[in-house]
Protein backbone atom coordinates (compact mmCIF):
# COMPACT_ATOMS: atom_id res chain seq x y z
CA UNK A 1 0.00 0.00 0.00
CA UNK A 2 1.09 3.52 -0.61
CA UNK A 3 3.11 5.15 2.31
CA UNK A 4 0.87 8.26 2.13
CA UNK A 5 -2.12 6.34 2.42
CA UNK A 6 -0.84 3.81 5.54
CA UNK A 7 -3.30 5.33 8.10
CA UNK A 8 -6.41 5.46 6.38
CA UNK A 9 -5.79 1.61 3.82
CA UNK A 10 -5.08 0.31 7.55
CA UNK A 11 -8.11 0.78 8.68
CA UNK A 12 -10.00 -0.35 5.37
CA UNK A 13 -8.19 -3.82 5.64
CA UNK A 14 -8.52 -3.69 9.23
CA UNK A 15 -11.46 -6.37 9.85
CA UNK A 16 -9.20 -9.18 9.51
CA UNK A 17 -7.86 -8.18 13.42
CA UNK A 18 -4.39 -6.69 12.00
CA UNK A 19 -2.87 -3.81 12.33
CA UNK A 20 -0.86 -1.40 13.23
CA UNK A 21 -0.19 0.32 17.01
CA UNK A 22 -0.87 4.11 17.13
CA UNK A 23 2.98 4.64 17.83
CA UNK A 24 3.70 2.62 14.64
CA UNK A 25 1.77 4.31 12.74
CA UNK A 26 3.33 7.87 13.70
CA UNK A 27 6.61 6.18 13.14
CA UNK A 28 5.92 4.67 9.82
CA UNK A 29 4.28 8.29 8.84
CA UNK A 30 7.81 9.99 9.67
CA UNK A 31 10.54 7.65 8.77
CA UNK A 32 8.89 6.50 5.45
CA UNK A 33 8.74 9.96 3.33
CA UNK A 34 12.69 10.53 5.08
CA UNK A 35 13.21 6.60 3.17
CA UNK A 36 11.57 7.98 -0.32
CA UNK A 37 13.85 10.53 -0.26
CA UNK A 38 17.32 9.33 0.77
CA UNK A 39 17.20 6.39 -1.20
CA UNK A 40 15.18 8.47 -4.17
CA UNK A 41 12.36 6.19 -4.79
CA UNK A 42 9.80 7.45 -7.23
CA UNK A 43 7.20 5.45 -4.66
CA UNK A 44 7.20 3.57 -1.53
CA UNK A 45 4.83 1.15 -0.47
CA UNK A 46 4.37 -0.57 3.34
CA UNK A 47 4.76 -4.09 2.80
CA UNK A 48 3.89 -5.36 5.71
CA UNK A 49 5.14 -6.96 9.18
CA UNK A 50 5.95 -10.16 9.50
CA UNK A 51 5.82 -11.53 13.39
CA UNK A 52 8.61 -13.58 14.77
CA UNK A 53 8.69 -14.91 18.06
CA UNK A 54 10.93 -12.16 19.70
CA UNK A 55 10.16 -9.57 17.49
CA UNK A 56 8.47 -8.28 14.01
CA UNK A 57 10.03 -7.06 10.76
CA UNK A 58 8.07 -3.81 9.23
CA UNK A 59 9.00 -4.28 5.31
CA UNK A 60 8.73 -1.26 2.81
CA UNK A 61 9.53 -1.71 -0.72
CA UNK A 62 10.82 1.27 -2.87
CA UNK A 63 9.88 1.86 -6.41
CA UNK A 64 11.67 3.16 -9.55
CA UNK A 65 9.90 4.45 -12.72
CA UNK A 66 8.82 1.16 -14.28
CA UNK A 67 6.87 -0.32 -11.48
CA UNK A 68 7.58 -4.02 -13.25
CA UNK A 69 11.10 -3.35 -12.44
CA UNK A 70 12.57 -5.71 -9.17
CA UNK A 71 12.07 -3.41 -6.04
CA UNK A 72 14.27 -2.13 -3.45
CA UNK A 73 13.19 -4.10 0.08
CA UNK A 74 13.95 -2.68 3.57
CA UNK A 75 13.10 -4.20 6.53
CA UNK A 76 12.96 -2.30 10.21
CA UNK A 77 12.67 -3.71 13.94
CA UNK A 78 11.12 -0.16 15.06
CA UNK A 79 9.24 1.49 12.14
CA UNK A 80 12.32 3.99 12.50
CA UNK A 81 15.89 2.53 10.98
CA UNK A 82 15.26 0.94 7.66
CA UNK A 83 18.33 -1.55 6.59
CA UNK A 84 18.41 -2.35 3.21
CA UNK A 85 17.61 -6.30 1.90
CA UNK A 86 19.50 -7.57 -1.34
CA UNK A 87 17.73 -9.29 -3.65
CA UNK A 88 16.55 -12.98 -3.53
CA UNK A 89 18.44 -15.37 -5.28
CA UNK A 90 17.90 -19.11 -6.31
CA UNK A 91 19.66 -20.72 -3.49
CA UNK A 92 17.62 -18.10 -1.13
CA UNK A 93 14.63 -19.48 -2.09
CA UNK A 94 15.73 -22.94 -2.41
CA UNK A 95 16.95 -23.17 1.09
CA UNK A 96 13.97 -21.15 2.67
CA UNK A 97 11.48 -23.81 1.60
CA UNK A 98 13.49 -26.23 3.93
CA UNK A 99 13.27 -24.23 6.73
CA UNK A 100 10.04 -24.49 8.84
CA UNK A 101 8.60 -22.68 11.42
CA UNK A 102 8.48 -18.93 12.86
CA UNK A 103 10.55 -16.29 12.56
CA UNK A 104 12.88 -15.66 15.71
CA UNK A 105 12.70 -11.88 15.28
CA UNK A 106 16.61 -11.63 14.97
CA UNK A 107 17.88 -10.97 11.45
CA UNK A 108 21.33 -12.54 12.53
CA UNK A 109 20.30 -16.11 14.01
CA UNK A 110 20.84 -19.05 12.19
CA UNK A 111 19.56 -22.01 10.84
CA UNK A 112 20.80 -25.35 10.31
CA UNK A 113 19.73 -27.12 7.91
CA UNK A 114 21.40 -30.78 9.37
CA UNK A 115 18.90 -30.17 12.02
CA UNK A 116 15.54 -29.26 9.75
CA UNK A 117 16.07 -31.46 6.92
CA UNK A 118 18.62 -34.12 6.41
CA UNK A 119 18.21 -34.98 2.79
CA UNK A 120 18.41 -31.71 1.48
CA UNK A 121 21.45 -30.53 3.74
CA UNK A 122 23.15 -33.60 2.52
CA UNK A 123 22.25 -32.24 -0.94
CA UNK A 124 23.97 -28.92 0.10
CA UNK A 125 26.95 -30.39 1.55
CA UNK A 126 27.68 -32.52 -1.89
CA UNK A 127 27.55 -29.26 -3.61
CA UNK A 128 30.45 -27.76 -1.23
CA UNK A 129 28.42 -25.12 0.68
CA UNK A 130 27.62 -24.81 4.67
CA UNK A 131 23.72 -25.81 5.44
CA UNK A 132 23.47 -22.91 7.20
CA UNK A 133 20.87 -19.99 6.68
CA UNK A 134 20.68 -16.91 8.49
CA UNK A 135 16.78 -15.34 9.20
CA UNK A 136 18.16 -12.14 7.12
CA UNK A 137 18.14 -14.38 4.07
CA UNK A 138 15.24 -16.51 5.09
CA UNK A 139 13.27 -13.01 5.27
CA UNK A 140 14.52 -11.90 1.68
CA UNK A 141 13.03 -14.94 0.42
CA UNK A 142 9.66 -15.11 2.34
CA UNK A 143 8.99 -11.51 0.88
CA UNK A 144 9.73 -12.63 -2.58
CA UNK A 145 7.93 -15.89 -2.50
CA UNK A 146 4.32 -13.89 -1.08
CA UNK A 147 5.15 -11.28 -3.56
CA UNK A 148 5.17 -13.98 -6.41
CA UNK A 149 2.64 -15.68 -5.18
CA UNK A 150 -0.31 -13.19 -4.07
CA UNK A 151 0.60 -9.61 -4.38
CA UNK A 152 -2.06 -8.44 -6.77
CA UNK A 153 -3.81 -5.33 -8.69
CA UNK A 154 -6.85 -4.71 -10.25
CA UNK A 155 -7.10 -4.92 -14.23
CA UNK A 156 -6.33 -1.58 -15.76
CA UNK A 157 -4.40 -0.33 -12.86
CA UNK A 158 -0.89 -0.25 -14.36
CA UNK A 159 -0.07 -0.29 -18.59
CA UNK A 160 2.32 -1.84 -20.42
CA UNK A 161 4.25 0.67 -23.03
CA UNK A 162 5.60 -0.55 -26.27
CA UNK A 163 9.16 -0.37 -24.75
CA UNK A 164 7.98 -2.76 -22.46
CA UNK A 165 7.91 -0.75 -19.63
CA UNK A 166 5.51 -0.49 -17.10
CA UNK A 167 4.09 2.65 -15.47
CA UNK A 168 0.63 3.65 -13.87
CA UNK A 169 -2.18 3.92 -15.93
CA UNK A 170 -3.33 7.64 -15.25
CA UNK A 171 -7.25 7.31 -17.05
CA UNK A 172 -7.79 4.26 -14.26
CA UNK A 173 -10.84 5.08 -12.43
CA UNK A 174 -11.53 1.79 -10.09
CA UNK A 175 -13.43 -1.18 -10.87
CA UNK A 176 -17.00 -0.97 -11.27
CA UNK A 177 -18.26 -2.99 -8.22
CA UNK A 178 -20.01 -5.87 -10.64
CA UNK A 179 -16.55 -6.18 -11.97
CA UNK A 180 -14.72 -5.61 -7.88
CA UNK A 181 -16.48 -8.90 -7.21
CA UNK A 182 -14.60 -11.54 -9.97
CA UNK A 183 -11.70 -12.75 -9.64
CA UNK A 184 -10.78 -11.96 -13.62
CA UNK A 185 -10.80 -8.55 -12.55
CA UNK A 186 -7.55 -9.02 -10.59
CA UNK A 187 -3.93 -9.82 -11.90
CA UNK A 188 -0.88 -10.89 -10.15
CA UNK A 189 1.66 -7.93 -10.37
CA UNK A 190 4.76 -10.26 -10.96
CA UNK A 191 6.11 -11.84 -14.48
CA UNK A 192 3.65 -13.96 -16.02
CA UNK A 193 3.61 -17.59 -16.43
CA UNK A 194 -0.32 -18.86 -17.80
CA UNK A 195 -0.38 -16.04 -20.52
CA UNK A 196 2.36 -17.47 -22.06
CA UNK A 197 0.71 -20.74 -22.76
CA UNK A 198 -2.40 -19.49 -24.13
CA UNK A 199 -3.14 -19.95 -27.86
CA UNK A 200 -3.18 -16.63 -30.21
CA UNK A 201 -7.24 -17.56 -29.83
CA UNK A 202 -7.39 -17.25 -26.59
CA UNK A 203 -4.94 -14.10 -26.86
CA UNK A 204 -6.99 -12.75 -29.19
CA UNK A 205 -9.40 -10.57 -26.79
CA UNK A 206 -7.04 -9.93 -24.67
CA UNK A 207 -5.68 -6.14 -24.99
CA UNK A 208 -1.15 -5.77 -24.75
CA UNK A 209 -1.26 -2.83 -23.00
CA UNK A 210 -3.63 -3.94 -19.91
CA UNK A 211 -3.47 -7.73 -20.11
CA UNK A 212 -0.42 -8.48 -19.55
CA UNK A 213 -0.55 -10.14 -15.89
CA UNK A 214 -1.97 -13.71 -15.19
CA UNK A 215 -5.48 -13.43 -13.86
CA UNK A 216 -6.58 -14.96 -10.35
CA UNK A 217 -8.81 -17.21 -11.70
CA UNK A 218 -6.40 -19.73 -13.11
CA UNK A 219 -4.52 -19.86 -9.49
CA UNK A 220 -4.01 -23.37 -8.11
CA UNK A 221 -5.42 -24.40 -6.06
CA UNK A 222 -8.57 -23.15 -7.03
CA UNK A 223 -10.38 -21.30 -4.01
CA UNK A 224 -7.26 -19.96 -2.92
CA UNK A 225 -9.13 -16.59 -2.30
CA UNK A 226 -11.49 -15.23 -0.46
CA UNK A 227 -14.05 -12.32 -1.64
CA UNK A 228 -15.92 -10.13 0.59
CA UNK A 229 -17.66 -6.59 0.60
CA UNK A 230 -16.71 -4.80 4.04
CA UNK A 231 -17.75 -1.14 5.48
CA UNK A 232 -21.43 -1.56 4.16
CA UNK A 233 -20.23 -2.80 0.63
CA UNK A 234 -18.16 0.14 -0.20
CA UNK A 235 -14.97 -1.75 0.12
CA UNK A 236 -14.10 -5.55 -1.72
CA UNK A 237 -11.76 -7.05 0.06
CA UNK A 238 -9.60 -10.18 -0.89
CA UNK A 239 -7.50 -12.67 1.27
CA UNK A 240 -5.40 -15.40 0.38
CA UNK A 241 -5.96 -18.34 1.99
CA UNK A 242 -2.47 -19.85 0.90
CA UNK A 243 -0.79 -16.98 2.48
CA UNK A 244 -2.14 -16.37 5.51
CA UNK A 245 -2.54 -12.69 6.23
CA UNK A 246 -1.83 -10.97 3.16
CA UNK A 247 -5.11 -8.49 2.32
CA UNK A 248 -5.97 -6.30 -0.61
CA UNK A 249 -8.58 -3.89 -0.41
CA UNK A 250 -10.16 -1.77 -3.68
CA UNK A 251 -12.46 1.37 -2.99
CA UNK A 252 -14.55 0.19 -6.06
CA UNK A 253 -14.82 3.61 -8.77
CA UNK A 254 -11.94 5.14 -7.45
CA UNK A 255 -8.34 4.76 -7.09
CA UNK A 256 -7.73 3.42 -3.80
CA UNK A 257 -6.24 -0.16 -3.76
CA UNK A 258 -3.33 -1.99 -2.74
CA UNK A 259 -1.82 -4.87 -0.42
CA UNK A 260 -1.00 -5.68 2.84
CA UNK A 261 0.51 -8.15 4.79
CA UNK A 262 0.54 -9.12 8.69
CA UNK A 263 1.73 -12.98 9.46
CA UNK A 264 4.03 -15.24 10.70
CA UNK A 265 5.97 -15.43 7.25
CA UNK A 266 4.29 -19.36 6.96
CA UNK A 267 2.92 -20.63 3.79
CA UNK A 268 -0.37 -22.45 4.87
CA UNK A 269 0.16 -26.21 3.32
CA UNK A 270 -2.74 -27.59 4.28
CA UNK A 271 -5.11 -25.66 2.06
CA UNK A 272 -5.47 -28.47 -0.11
CA UNK A 273 -6.94 -30.76 2.78
CA UNK A 274 -9.27 -27.68 3.41
CA UNK A 275 -10.91 -26.80 0.43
Amino acid sequence: MEALSVPAALELVAGGGAGLSPERRAALGTSLPLLQRDYRFERVWFWGCIQGVRGAYYIAEGLGPDRAAPRSRLYSLNCVDWSLLTPATKEMLALAEQVKGRFQGDPSFEYHLAEINAEAAASVIESGKEPVMKEEARLIATIEQIDRAVGIVPRGAFVKTPLGSVHENRHFEGLSLVEAKKLSSYFHFTDPVNLKNKTLLEKANLDPSTDFLDSLEHDIPRGSWSIQLEKGGTVVVLRSLLWLGLTFYHVPMTKQFGYVYFGTGEKNLDLPFML
